[in-house]
């Protein structure tokens, strides 16, 4: 593998090349760095094969994989494990995933990992509580997907890896401990006046009743446990065996609706990607109850513009992207279950419906941002192997924190998905037994001549399509290499944690001009720090015609790419 350190904040022109740097030297020298200060990152090439992911740890685990003959699938399930240890504020095995699988044989498919509401959900007055038991009204779907995912990997890609040996570094981790990351340690402090009032969190996630520094030992022996009953019994024991009836205890304890029954319905369902044409590759993006057709309509609007003459990072640039998304979203509301709301995405994504959206657009002029804000962490996990089989995951346990639930003495939080229903009847998204709720996670691909080429996706709930609007214009129309794309200046629309205006929020190092002009056209400007937690982070792969690929993951995060 050949490893590049560049300074995300300066031209590429100071790349600086390495050669013989073996990947865990690359992760000392990534991993673990403040948001603020995350000034190193790396871009990753190589021919073999390679994995990213928002933490080094989980990066190493899948490269483990791949270097020892496993396939993308393998790596990811891999990774998705020690991810969940490791940054428990974002992903968890009590939340959710979506997966987005192809291969250079044609084969294209999603998995849909999305727990389903309580068989009796509570008769919520006004809105459903966005922390505590009463938010943990979904089922929690990730170990199900992993589950079909090694199914798929067994029938499809000749995958040989036991379902144990592949959680043997989570369990590690879990049991042995690893360096608390800032990531962790920024989201506590966010929340370090609500946890006292979160069932069970304290006990597991501030031990000696202190938040953990960023590098102290951080231990997790109960999940450790869980993980364990997971590799030696299958992963339907979270949902069947002995683990569930621990499950179902903790929940009932803590005040939950969900119950065991609810547990043993929850399997996640294949279905096939929503397409999009863009500048000669087909983008791929999850179906409903997903936002994936939101991230298309964006990239559908916006290719009606030549973006060859918009100058990349300009406020022509950013304009066109946010008002884009402001399109888009006009339409997101009818995003509901299908298996209960018909809904109109066919119309969505015809190309009459994109060109009238993107007509709208004023070039000139910002519209109005009059949409409610909704918070939401997850992790991006991005993989290819040797074959070219590769895959695009997103994990999440929607809040940062979920809903604050730590179910018994599993060690597992759980998540607040079901906070993302209405209790208004006239909604599409209105909560009812067994139905999915809207969902944030929108892991994406691009192909070229049927195979896999670009693989990406990112933190960040409503920030999601926001953050691939740019992603996707720099790596596509502008031809960014993974690092520079994900390391230049991004936009959020919309109210956050920390700033309850409905303003156009920019990482600084866009300039002062840009700021200006955007603020000329209309949009009310909040300057955020560059590299600031609120650009998600975000994950790419770029796999060329030759076999070639580079990665890298977000200077924002703690992780990185790394190849064969």
């Amino acid at each position: 593998m050949k490893t590049y350190l560049s300074d995300a904040s300066e031209s590429t022109a100071r790349r600086k090349f390495l050669t013989g740097m073996a990947a865990t030297t690359g992760a000392v020298a990534m991993g673990h760095t403040p948001f603020a200060l995350a000034q190193q990152t790396a871009l990753a090439s190589s021919n073999k094969g390679m994995v990213t992911s928002p933490h080094t740890l989980a990066t190493e685990a899948g490269l483990k994989v791949l270097r020892e003959g496993g396939n993308a699938i393998e790596a990811t399930i891999a990774m998705g494990a020690v991810i969940a240890v490791t940054y428990p504020h974002f992903c968890g095995i009590g939340g959710d995933a979506v997966w987005i699988v192809a291969d250079r044989e044609g084969r294209k498919t999603t998995l849909m990992g999305i727990g389903q509401a309580a068989e009796k959900p509570p008769a919520y007055a006004g809105s459903i509580p966005l922390r505590g038991a009463g938010s943990t009204v979904t089922s929690a779907c990730t170990v199900d997907t992993w589950n079909r995912a090694q199914e798929f990997s067994k029938k499809h890609w000749g995958g040989k890896r036991s379902f144990a040996s592949l959680l043997g570094d989570a369990i590690g981790y879990a049991e042995g401990g690893f360096p608390t990351t800032a990531s962790q340690v920024y989201w506590h402090n966010a929340r370090k006046d609500e946890v006292a009032n979160w069932h069970g969190f304290t006990k597991v996630f501030m031990p000696n009743g202190k938040i953990p520094l960023v590098g102290e030992t951080f231990k997790q022996p109960e999940l450790a446990r869980s993980l364990k009953l997971i590799a030696n019994n299958g992963p339907r024991d979270f949902y069947e065996g002995e683990l569930a009836a621990q499950i179902a205890k903790g929940l009932q304890a803590a005040g939950s609706p969900l119950t065991q029954s609810d547990l043993k319905k929850t399997v996640a369902k294949e279905a096939a990607p929503l397409t999009l044409d863009y500048r000669g590759l087909t983008l791929l993006a999850p179906p409903s109850p997903t936002q994936g057709v939101t991230t298309l309509e964006i990239m559908g609007m916006l290719r009606e513009f030549d973006l060859k003459n918009v100058q990349e990072g300009s406020a022509d640039h950013y304009h066109l992207c946010v008002e884009a998304v402001k399109q888009a979203f006009l339409d997101r509301p009818g995003i509901a279950d299908p298996d209960f709301v018909t809904q109109a995405v066919n119309v969505w994504l015809s190309k009459e419906h994109l060109a009238r959206k993107a007509a709208a657009i004023d070039k000139n002029r910002a519209l109005p941002w009059p949409h409610v804000f909704k918070t939401g962490d997850t992790v991006y996990i991005g993989a290819t192997d040797s074959e070219g089989r590769s895959v695009s995951i997103l994990q999440s346990i929607f809040f940062d924190w979920g809903s604050g639930v730590v179910v018994g003495d599993t060690g597992i939080i759980w998540q607040n998905r079901g906070a993302g229903f209405s209790v208004d009847p006239k909604s599409p998204n209105v909560i009812q037994p067994g139905k999915r709720p809207f969902y944030t996670l929108t892991p994406g691909m691009a192909l070229k001549d049927n195979k896999p080429h670009i693989l990406y996706g990112t933190q960040g709930a409503d920030g999601q399509p926001q953050t691939l609007s740019v992603v996707l214009t720099r790596l596509i129309d502008y031809k960014l290499d993974p690092l520079q794309a994900l390391s230049r200046p991004r936009f959020l629309l919309g109210k956050t944690f920390s700033d309850s205006r409905d303003s156009l929020k920019l990482e600084r190092n866009a300039g002062a001009d840009v700021f200006a002009e955007l603020a000329r056209r209309g949009h009310e400007m909040s300057p955020i720090d560059s590299n600031s937690p609120l650009g998600g982070q975000a994950g790419a792969i770029v796999i060329d015609a030759a076999g070639g690929i580079t990665g890298a993951h977000d200077p924002r995060s703690d992780g990185a790419a790394m190849g064969v």
